[in-house]
């Protein structure tokens, strides 16, 4: 075996090939001293890094460290402090002796039941009246043939969401991501801890063994779906098994399996079908409202469909606060089933990193990533913060200052929201009680996260939020605002002008009002790097934070569009999205992502911008300068002005127009 097909295998990206072979020419190289030999052993160790293997990659560069080649050991010496420190493998005193312990959630998450059945109540009673609604519009005449329509159509609807929706997820796993269905024999090769969790499991729960899929691709994720338990799938990309080890992968496993024990995935079916069914309605409704015929129809069609939207938009919220609660039952039932609390805090970490690793070696996102994010175990949009400080940690004690933000910023209760997921660091709290109940040590050091907690500055936390968020949403009050005020000038003067064009001087205001708390000036942007910005417990997605930040671009930032014009920049401590806007507009993004971005990838940059923290964090681009010399130019700023200076005019120009006619 060619120690060249090693490396060529390491310069494609596929790097557990790259090992495999470097593995086997270093078993057949007779002289450990032959150049040769020592190359081999420095591309192994590349390698070991780019897979997370960083026990063998830290243990393999302590070796070339000692070596007699004197260029060797400097580059050995120069490599091993840039290695993350490695979680630490679990040993008897980090896990239950015995699994199967009762854990109590103390309040964690709600009532998985209780969420459940609210929710699909409401929803079922939002689908039920809707559903009669738009029936008897249509069969005014028979209201009994239409409460009889009602029922059939909401009951088939659900039936055939419920009983079809596996066998079409089937189909487009296969066709999206080619899944390869196993059996367990397959998963036990991988990880023999997991397959005996899954018999376990199985065996206590009087369920057959889930429908077991891999995809080939080394992001790490796994999800489930299907109708009824005995009839689920389990999915896993193969990047599970190359970033974690084997008692994580089972913790992994087994919170998956939680979802099938307690039907989650067939109540967020039945709950988002319905979801669906409200929009639906809402455009049949709408549609029959603005057609022709009896202006009470009309009138009763138009009501119909404000009120389905409302009951849409309210079941989206609905939907999303059951999807948060499943994921804490389900991270509880592998606490409890594994006995090994711990081991889930490290795979969720180790999944942010692997995540992490393999969007800065791909020069475009994962669409596996993105198109799994409701499903998955993890959503990774939350993955830069936490990736970030596991990647450069030589503690995990370090790792928990990231979670300050989740745990403790009012916008990250906000932003939780509209996410499918509970936020990292909430989980890792919740996983740590069930370690403390077990009397084992904690993974990473919550209490003492949670006592730096208690002393941030709570008015500079909370003080102005209920401010911020009025002005984060500042455009749409402005308009509503507009609207309001135009209705009332309009009901005593009748000027058509003021009704029509007040809403858009409004909507102007707000805008401005917003781009100046959003766009501070950054003539002073200090210079950081992205874990310290990451780290920040006060950072908001309003108030933008100036920043300078050294590194190198390393792909498009825009999933699965190959002419996007967002970036990602790395700088030796974390990776972070960059917000491109061109002074052109989209047709200028879009021509930035088609002409430019390709030659900027790979180059090392100075980037200026505002950063701000979401469930994701990320920076709103100024200026880019690259070692090239290209200087690249975003406008944020000056369209936020454009956009609402544009619409004061065009509303006092209408307004003018108006009240001259």
């Amino acid at each position: 075996m060619s120690l060249q097909s090693g490396i060529d295998a390491f310069k494609i990206g596929r790097y557990q090939e790259a090992i495999e072979l470097l593995e086997e020419f270093s078993r057949n190289c007779v002289d450990e001293i032959s150049p040769g030999y020592l190359n081999a052993q420095m591309w192994l160790l590349k390698a070991y890094q780019a897979t997370g293997k960083i026990e063998k990659a830290r243990e393999l560069c302590q070796q070339l460290m000692s070596s007699d080649n004197l260029e060797i050991r400097a580059w050995a010496e120069k490599a091993y402090p840039t290695l993350p420190q490695p979680l630490k493998t679990p040993s008897r005193s980090d896990r239950a002796p015995t699994s199967g312990v009762n854990l109590a959630m103390k309040g964690v998450g709600g009532s998985l039941a209780l969420a459940s059945g609210v929710t699909l109540t409401l929803l079922f009673g939002m689908v039920f009246v809707l559903g009669l609604a738009l029936v008897f519009i249509v069969n005014s005449d028979a209201p009994v043939n239409g409460l009889a329509i009602a029922l059939a159509i909401a009951v088939i609807f659900n039936l055939a969401a419920f009983f079809l929706s596996p066998f079409l997820m089937d189909l487009t796993q296969n066709w999206l991501y080619h899944t390869r269905w196993v059996d367990l024999a397959e998963v036990e090769n991988l990880s023999p801890e997991t397959a005996r969790v899954i018999r376990r499991v199985c065996q206590q729960k009087k369920l057959k063994i889930p429908r077991l899929g891999i995809i080939d691709d080394e992001n790490p994720t796994a999800f489930t779906y299907g109708s009824l338990p005995n009839s689920a799938r389990l999915v896993v990309s193969h990047g599970l098994f190359t970033y974690l080890d084997d008692d994580e992968i089972a913790t992994v496993y087994a919170h998956e399996l939680g979802h099938i024990v307690h039907w989650d995935f067939a109540v967020m079916t039945v709950a988002s079908t319905l979801v669906q069914i409200c929009y639906l309605i809402y455009i049949t409704a709408r549609n029959l409202g603005r057609g022709g015929g009896d202006s009470k129809i009309k009138d009763a069609a138009q009501t119909a469909a404000l009120a389905a939207y409302v009951f849409y938009f309210i079941g989206t919220y609905l939907v999303l606060y059951l999807s948060r609660t499943r994921e804490y039952f389900a991270d509880h039932f592998a606490a409890e089933t594994t006995g090994n609390p711990n081991g889930l805090s490290r795979a969720l970490v180790k999944i942010a990193y692997g995540i992490l690793e393999e969007g800065s070696r791909s020069k475009e996102p994962s669409r596996l990533i993105e198109g799994t994010r409701a499903l998955g175990i993890y959503d990774h949009k939350a993955a830069a913060s936490t990736g970030t400080a596991y990647r450069i940690a030589s503690d995990p004690q370090k790792i928990g200052r990231v979670f300050l933000w989740d745990m403790f910023n009012p916008w990250g209760w906000w932003m939780e929201l509209n996410s499918t997921h509970p936020l990292t660091g909430k989980r890792v709290r919740a996983l740590s009680t069930y370690a403390e109940q077990l009397g084992l040590p904690t993974e990473f050091d919550m209490g003492r996260v949670i006592g730096e907690g208690k002393t941030l500055n709570k008015s500079k936390l909370y003080g102005s939020f209920f401010l911020d968020v009025i002005l984060y949403g500042a455009e749409t009050i402005g308009f509503v605002a507009g609207l309001v005020i135009g209705a009332i000038l309009w009901s005593s003067s009748q000027n058509p002008g003021l009704m029509l064009g007040i809403p858009f001087i409004g909507l102007g205001v707000g805008v401005v009002i917003k781009a100046f708390i959003m766009f501070p000036s950054y003539s002073q942007a200090p210079e950081t790097d992205v874990l310290t910005l990451m780290s920040d417990p006060y950072a908001s997605p309003l108030r933008g934070r100036p920043a300078k930040l050294e590194g190198r671009l390393i792909g498009r930032g825009d999933s699965g569009y190959k002419f996007g014009s967002d970036l990602k920049i790395q700088d030796r401590s974390g990776m972070l999205y960059l917000h491109y806007a061109s002074r052109f507009g989209p047709i200028g993004n879009f021509l930035f992502g088609m002409k430019r971005v390709e030659s900027l990838i790979g180059e090392s940059v100075g980037a200026v911008g505002w950063f701000r923290r979401g469930v994701a964090p990320w920076m709103d681009l100024s200026q880019l300068n690259s070692e090239s010399g290209t200087i690249v130019n975003s406008y944020h700023r000056f369209w936020s002005f454009v956009f609402g200076g544009g619409s004061i005019i065009l509303g006092v120009v209408i307004t003018l127009f108006m009240t001259g006619r």
